[in-house]
């Protein structure tokens, strides 16, 4: 049979209430008393019951991981940073479940009873009505990689417009005049304000903006890869490309060599997020550092003090970006 709270509680001599509180690490129980409690938990190699410890704490002890979408514009390099940066705070006491927002027909499944928090990695603004309906039932809730406007909630994201920037300024600082860009997936903010800041730094040095320049993209390889070969139709292919995300960036780079040209030889190229990859394609890739490990990570250790202390109020963290400078662009 399985060792419970009271089998403990006979052998420390005391109460099980006592037992489950030092089990619990409760600041009411003297630490003599805690630690000999511990001591004959882990001699009996006591295993707790979440199901009967749910009954008494009130708590799921599981957290809901959401994505807008597990496979609509998430690449997998991006998917795998979140989860490991959740991963790295979320401790064995939790159980986390991983979805995609556009899984769910309604909501109703979505309530307290379940989760004792959520993490939503926002990617569009349609994920407005999920934010809504999780507030409703009162169940903490941090949105990461999305701006969320006039609402009081624990929002954690990137400096995506900043990042875009930057990349469109080394181009140009580099003698780049004919530069064009791979949008990401359409509806998402993070596309919107990769371009926003692509165009930000054209329009700062007073270059045109040309929109056969400017290419639809969704996130994967083969939009990169498209986009190269549409653009080397043109009279005046550009010189120089960047990328919405490292993706798209390494996608654009095989369709170079597919169509006998070489980056940076042909055509500079910088990517955005800086996944593990973007190091050892060759050239390595010039990108944008997205901290998305971190972002994920911060946003998990929030939720757990929320969890906590629900009486936090909301705000809002903007992480800075990093331009990564490798081997994809060439000085002209």
């Amino acid at each position: 049979m399985s060792v419970t709270i009271k089998d403990i509680a006979r052998l420390a001599n005391v109460s099980h209430t006592t037992v489950s509180r030092a089990l619990n690490n409760s600041p009411l129980i003297k630490e003599k008393t805690k630690q000999k409690i511990l001591d004959i938990a882990a001699e009996m190699n006591y295993k707790p019951n979440f199901n009967a410890k749910s009954l008494v704490t009130q708590k799921t002890f599981t957290v809901g991981l959401f994505l807008t979408s597990l496979t609509d514009g998430t690449s997998s390099s991006f998917f795998a940073d979140v989860l490991r940066g959740v991963n790295n705070v979320i401790d064995e006491h939790y159980n986390m479940f991983v979805r995609g927002i556009d899984d769910y027909h309604d909501l109703s499944s979505i309530h307290r009873n379940r989760y004792d928090g959520i993490i939503l990695i926002s990617q569009s603004e349609r994920d407005q009505a999920f934010i809504d309906h999780v507030s409703d039932q009162n169940i903490p809730i941090v949105v990461l990689n999305r701006k969320i406007e006039g609402q009081s909630v624990i929002n954690i994201l990137a400096n995506e417009n900043e990042g875009a920037y930057l990349a469109a300024c080394h181009f140009i600082e580099n003698g780049h005049k004919r530069i064009a860009m791979v949008q990401g997936k359409e509806g998402f903010k993070s596309s919107h304000e990769r371009l926003e800041g692509f165009l930000h730094a054209l329009r700062t040095h007073d270059l045109p903006i040309h929109n056969e320049y400017l290419v639809r993209g969704d996130y994967t390889m083969k939009s990169g890869y498209s986009a190269v070969e549409t653009l080397l139709t043109l009279e005046n292919p550009p010189t120089a490309l960047f990328c919405a995300n490292d993706d798209m960036a390494i996608g654009a780079m095989n369709a170079l060599y597919a169509n006998g040209k070489r980056c940076p030889d042909d055509m500079s190229i910088i990517g955005f997020d800086d996944i593990g990859f973007s190091a050892f394609t060759t050239p390595s890739l010039t990108t944008v550092k997205k901290p998305t490990e971190k972002i994920s990570m911060l946003g998990a250790e929030s939720l757990l003090s929320l969890i906590e202390h629900p009486e936090t109020k909301g705000r809002q963290s903007l992480i800075s970006t990093e331009l990564i400078i490798r081997n994809s662009v060439r000085r002209l």
